[in-house]
């Protein structure tokens, strides 16, 4: 998708340096002997930080039984001024999820927003849920489905958005929050090539799991529709291998599955100035629940792979607008080279992507690779699961891929055929707030 036009950031590196202290105390705590919490699913309820929200108030437990113990490997913090998963440097494997309300009760999904909050904190720590995968009563279900027993953390994060469908839905303000629907968050257009699957589009909610680990990504998300059981169903999902591109400047870019490098100028998490004027929503650019937080686009992009196979590498170099080998754009010698548009034919990709060729239009991308089996006819089911942060949309994604679909070579080989967009809030910043809190205040 995007080329230099990306930006990237650092989860919680943005936050204030008191609440960084304030998560390196509680994330280097000492573990409790028991992975064990107060946090019932099953009945016992919930306990401590009694949050009120909708005329509803819930308990909510975020304090020292979700720091990770010391032998537990990389734990990234939950707690911040933005949601960890976004600037985070990117780990090697997703789970997105996107959900759709099955409940009318707005009590109800507040207090599964609550209980979502808990166990994300915990198992962003390298926690179990609840009372955990082997209980004192045998005779009720765990509260952890105990796959990620024994795992690391491995960089576990878990970021949350809200979708259209959870302002109005058919029609219906099922949770008096029409009014509350940012601006930004539109209703994509229709773009030129795109034969999008509704099953695998939309979501009134949505959870991001990016960890080291795919068990345990999965594992959280696995737990999350768990808990929601009742008042959430998973609506698609998504794995996601093999990083298609980084946060970190002096980290190579990966490559697709096409073999080329592209993303190259991602903002690097400790950019605030860029992530600041691209990424994060400022008091002035929204309403007060989403400042802070950012807009999220994801696109399951499928890849022609076995046609672009059959494809010259002269040809595969002109599509890009950069040599195989080493990733430099036509007619420099290395990756990170300032690239001469002019020199690239014109419908190559990294010439229209850039910010030159879009009015300066800049993006947060944290893409993987994807591959699923076969569709029936042998062909690989495969691609990019393309995914991008920006302060607004009507000024990042969709002008520029409006721009890419019009005229972009790579479309011979590419076909978008999923699409989503999500409000993505300020991250949780203590032990009392919890996901959508603003929101729903």
């Amino acid at each position: 998708m995007t080329e230099a036009n990306t930006a990237a950031t650092t989860g919680s590196a943005a936050a204030p340096a008191e609440e960084t202290a304030v998560q390196a105390e509680e994330t280097a705590a000492p573990a409790k002997p028991s992975r064990r919490s107060v946090l019932g699913w099953g009945g016992a309820g919930l306990a401590l930080g009694a949050a009120v929200a909708g005329g509803t108030a819930t308990a909510l437990r975020l304090g020292e039984d979700a720091a990770p113990a010391a032998s537990a490997g990389d734990a990234v913090p939950f707690l911040g001024e933005h949601q960890a998963g976004i600037a985070t440097p990117v780990q090697d494997r997703l789970h997105f999820a996107a959900f759709d309300v099955t409940t009318t009760d707005r009590a109800a999904l507040v207090k599964m927003l609550q209980e979502w909050t808990a166990a994300a904190a915990r198992m962003t720590a390298g926690h179990e849920v609840g009372e955990g995968a082997v209980q004192d009563n045998d005779e009720l279900p765990p509260d952890d489905t105990g796959e990620a027993l024994g795992l690391k953390p491995s960089r576990l994060t878990l970021t949350f958005g809200v979708g259209p469908g959870l302002f109005e839905k058919d029609g219906k303000d099922r949770f008096g929050l029409k009014d509350r629907r940012p601006k930004a968050l539109i209703d994509l257009p229709a773009f030129p090539g795109d034969n999008l699957d509704a099953a695998r589009s939309g979501g009134d909610l949505c959870v991001q799991a990016c960890a080291d680990d795919p068990q345990v990504a999965v594992h959280a998300i696995r737990n999350l529709a768990r808990i929601g059981m009742g008042k959430v169903a998973i609506r698609w999902s998504q794995l996601g291998f093999g990083k298609t591109s980084s946060t970190t400047p002096d980290a190579q870019t990966p490559r697709n599955m096409m073999g080329f490098k592209d993303g190259t100028r991602n903002i690097a998490g400790t950019e605030t100035d860029r992530l600041g004027k691209h990424v994060w929503v400022g008091e002035k650019e929204g309403p007060d629940w989403m400042v802070g937080g950012s807009y999220l686009v994801a696109r399951r992009i499928r890849m022609h792979i076995e046609t672009w196979d059959r494809t010259s590498l002269a040809e595969q170099e002109d599509v890009f607008g950069r040599d195989k080998a080493e990733g430099a754009a036509v007619g420099k010698q290395r990756e990170r080279d300032e690239p001469l548009l002019k020199a690239m034919k014109p419908d190559a990709h990294v010439r229209l992507a850039h910010p030159d060729s879009n009015n300066g239009v800049t993006i947060l991308r944290r893409g993987y690779s994807f591959t699923d089996g076969t569709d029936g006819l042998g062909r690989l089911d495969a691609g990019l699961f393309f995914i991008a942060y920006q302060k607004d949309v009507r000024d990042g994604f969709v002008p520029l891929q409006m721009n890419l679909a019009r005229n972009d070579a790579l479309n011979e080989y590419i076909q978008h055929v999923g699409s989503a967009i999500f409000a993505v809030p300020p991250g949780v910043r203590d032990k009392g707030d919890w996901w959508g809190k603003a929101l729903f205040a």
